[in-house]
């Protein structure tokens, strides 16, 4: 189980990203999956929390291959960009 303190600290980061874009993409995918990560898939998300935001996104939806050190099942859960709520 992942210590709490690096739970919150995740969180804030994948929350504050700088874009509302960005907030709602990579937040959204912290709370949706967070919970359930092993110690291997928070490292993963953690240094994806280092990425430039632009990266992420364009990973995500496809249009620029991620690095093959992002490439799995973390990375399709994060195409599936189901997890984004969308007002309307």
């Amino acid at each position: 189980m992942i210590d709490e303190s690096r739970l919150r600290r995740m969180q804030f980061r994948a929350w504050h990203r700088g874009t509302k874009e960005a907030d709602l993409l990579v937040g959204g995918f912290f709370d949706t999956y967070a919970r359930g990560w092993s110690d291997d898939q928070a490292a993963w998300f953690e240094a994806l929390l280092d990425e430039e935001d632009v990266e992420i996104m364009a990973w995500a939806i496809g249009t620029a291959p991620p690095p093959a050190r992002y490439e799995g099942p973390m990375m399709q859960a994060l195409r599936a960009l189901d997890y984004i709520p969308i007002a309307r």
